[in-house]
């Protein structure tokens, strides 16, 4: 770290504690494993903060996962503000709506020293000092209750003084789609409040909104630890490390430090061109140790997702094939440490016909097919079909769809689809 520069460390939604569904009965060594993951995490911070000599560390909302806040999740914060604190490193922290300051319970009445918590309602600025001298100040404001609607960032102005001027706050930018929409605001909103960092938390994908000469950093950390198999919980989770140049109020770099301890992927197959289950079973295996080299000694928790056409899909429609073949992964992969855990499989293969090979059939299937590739569905189309619904030739899952068809208006667009490829693995069976 050159002369004139601090480091510090933007951590949010640490949900500590946090309890991972729908692998403790069949895997519980994995379930143990997560039980811990989170706070792994939080020593990882501490070991980032501690092995980085930064100046203070950033805690941005949801350092808990509920308002019940569990008992081991908040003696272990607190000794990990005790750490940072023993150590000359000042922490702040707000609460977002997992664990807003009114509704949760709490078995801690005093903090270490050099910890800053901001409270709900007015926004309060703390100033971050090294060997006595200002290189920031720091406003922040928690969350009173969960179900924070107003737009907060409003609130924010830049303080009098030199330094860096840090907001903290747990929000929705924008809109972001899959997250609910507390404290929304928008990068215009973020401007006005003339900061030189936003250190935002809430949404669990680490990403950079703003960071230009002339504009506000506004960085998202992303979560500590993943939870689950879902999108925004997959790959490498941690915090980020922030360089900054007090003197000229500007961040210069901001570098992503991984703190977790298990990682969720998707691993992606397409089948086509596999001759057997065996291959692909191969191909899964060989797809999860490559990430298990990339992870750095960390844990996997995976989904296969299997697309494309060929032969396996006529086995994997087999009654049992995709619960055996995911019984074979997670026998072949172990117990080991670190362990890679097939958690799911979804078969999204269809058949080696394709819609062409149908088009090319005057019957009820390549009917069905044009409809379900036309644009929009009139009322037409749904005679037809309704015409040839009682047909006593068409299979009887096509005669359902069929009449289903005519009578459900919303869904007509969803329902052809699905009679489509049902009418694909009809043909190829047949």
């Amino acid at each position: 770290m050159g002369s004139g520069t601090v480091r510090f460390v933007h951590a949010a939604d640490l949900h500590l504690d946090s309890p991972f569904h729908g692998v403790r009965a069949s895997a519980p060594f994995v379930a143990e494993a997560l039980a811990g993951a989170s706070l792994r995490a939080l020593d990882a911070i501490v070991d980032c903060a501690l092995s980085r000599q930064v100046a203070f560390v950033l805690f941005a909302g949801d350092i808990y996962d509920g308002p019940e806040r569990g008992l081991r999740a908040q003696l272990r914060f607190r000794r990990a503000l005790e750490q940072l604190s023993e150590c000359g490193i000042a922490s702040f922290v707000v609460h977002g709506n997992h664990d807003p300051v009114e509704t949760g319970w709490s078995a801690i009445r005093s903090w270490p020293p050099l910890t800053t918590v901001f409270g709900a309602g007015e926004v309060q600025v703390s100033a971050a000092k090294v060997n006595g001298d200002l290189v920031a100040t720091v406003q922040g404001v928690s969350y009173g209750r969960r179900d924070e609607r107003e737009n907060l960032a409003l609130r924010f102005a830049r303080p009098r003084g030199g330094g860096l001027a840090i907001g903290m706050l747990h929000c929705n930018v924008g809109g972001i789609p899959g997250h609910d929409d507390y404290s929304p605001c928008s990068l215009a909103d973020l401007r006005a409040g003339g900061l030189d960092y936003w250190a935002l938390g809430h949404i669990h994908m680490r990403s950079v909104l703003t960071g230009s000469p002339g504009a506000p950093w506004a960085v998202y950390p992303g979560n500590t630890q993943g939870r689950s198999i879902r999108e925004g919980e997959r790959s490498a989770k941690g915090v980020v490390l922030v360089t900054a140049s007090p003197g000229d109020a500007a961040v210069s770099g901001v570098e992503f430090v991984p703190c977790d301890s298990v990682r969720f992927f998707e691993v992606p197959v397409d089948v086509t061109g596999s001759a057997d289950l065996a291959q692909v079973c191969a191909v899964l295996a060989s797809a999860a140790a490559q990430l298990l080299r990339e992870s750095d000694g960390r844990s996997l928790v995976l989904r296969a997702r299997l697309s494309g056409r060929g032969p396996v899909h006529r086995d994997l429609a087999r009654e049992g094939a995709p619960a055996a073949l995911l019984r074979e992964l997670r026998e072949d992969a172990g117990e080991g440490h670190p362990f890679i855990w097939w958690d799911s499989l979804i078969d999204g293969t269809r058949p080696a016909l394709t819609r062409a090979d149908i088009e090319r059939r005057n019957d009820f299937l390549s009917d069905l097919l044009a409809v379900a590739d036309s644009a929009t569905v009139d009322r037409d189309g749904t005679r037809m079909l309704s015409s040839r619904a009682g047909a006593e030739s068409m299979p009887a899952g096509l005669r359902a769809l069929a009449a289903q068809l005519v009578e459900d208006d919303e869904d007509l667009l969803a329902l052809v689809g699905r009679a489509a490829d049902l009418a694909l693995d009809l043909v190829a069976e047949g």
